[in-house]
């Protein structure tokens, strides 16, 4: 593995982006959890992130893009192999066009928000307050409050394996719940197209922070965690279920069931990657021991637990 280091810490040199040894990715995700990464990479622009695609492709080592680290859970002992950050470029939120805004795959979701609310486009309320990025989002259709990416997003760029430039539209992009034709799959989406409509900012801005007061009022905002864990399942609520089970407030070392909502899992201080995945199998179990549902988690977990 060291050859291959050697080869990908030259590419990344020749290519200006910085690349840290042994980064702890507790560092980068919002569940504060997570061991070292082989090699952190920061990544600002197409051409280079283009480049390092093909030089780890060539190498044949694992990669993983991270935008906020929102959703993601890391094992404790790290991710072999390169974690990508994008940043620079991919953070940008700009119009293209009357009603069309397009952001790099690492903007947050909160500056693309706000972005739109600020020249009276409507149409992302909904988002406001789902942590995360612009790419994240896409990947796994993120929702909330009967609004969903697919109802917005009308074109995903991304990178073949090979680092050639591709793009999606409408029905290619295989939207559907908590799902895209990127979960799973090997392209890696680098900008965001969204098709919005025009509105009052006033009422724009009105509805967006009535809706961030209930996430406040519902949600343990104050706490570290991944944001809801488990997908819904057809016909019910995955926190209500396991509220309904007795398991909020249930522990596992540092990883705890929220008291505010059930349906999240909270760091309190310490957790680690075991921790989370040894209470998931918890919830789990006796969800299903008791109301006949299997949950599915609705967090991605890479690494080496």
């Amino acid at each position: 593995m060291e050859l291959c280091y050697a080869f990908l810490d030259r590419a990344a040199g020749e290519l200006g982006c910085p690349c840290v040894a042994g980064e702890p990715m507790s560092r980068h995700t919002t569940f504060q959890i997570g061991g070292p990464a082989d090699r952190f990479i920061t990544v600002e622009t197409l051409p280079q992130l283009k480049g390092l695609v093909k030089a780890l492709g060539q190498e044949g080592l694992p990669f993983l893009l991270l935008g906020k680290g929102s959703n993601l859970l890391v094992g404790d002992r790290g991710f072999r192999g390169a974690v990508l950050l994008l940043s620079g470029d991919f953070k940008k939120v700009e119009q293209r066009e009357e009603g069309l805004l397009r952001a790099g795959a690492g903007a947050s979701l909160a500056s693309v928000c706000a972005f739109a609310r600020e020249r009276g486009l409507s149409g992302l309320e909904f988002a406001w307050g789902i942590p995360g990025s612009a790419g994240g989002a896409a990947y796994m259709d993120a929702g909330a409050y009967g609004g969903e990416m697919k109802d917005v997003v009308e074109r995903v760029c991304h990178l073949t394996p090979q680092g050639e430039e591709g793009s999606a539209r409408g029905e290619e992009l295989q939207f559907s719940y908590r799902r895209s034709r990127y979960t799973g799959g090997r392209e890696i989406i680098t900008f965001v197209e969204y098709r919005l409509q025009p509105g009052d900012p006033a009422q724009i801005a009105a509805k967006m922070e009535e809706l961030m007061a209930r996430r406040k009022e519902k949600q343990p905002y104050d706490m570290p965690s991944a944001g809801s864990v488990f997908k819904r399942p057809q016909g019910a609520f995955a926190a209500a279920l396991i509220e309904e089970c007795g398991l909020k407030g249930r522990r596992v070392g540092g990883a705890q069931v929220s008291e505010k909502h059930a349906g999240f899992i909270v760091n309190t201080g310490g957790a680690t990657c075991q921790d989370v995945l040894g209470l998931i199998e918890e919830i789990q179990r006796e969800v299903f021991a008791q109301k006949g549902v299997r949950l599915e988690t609705e967090v991605r977990v890479t690494g080496e637990a």
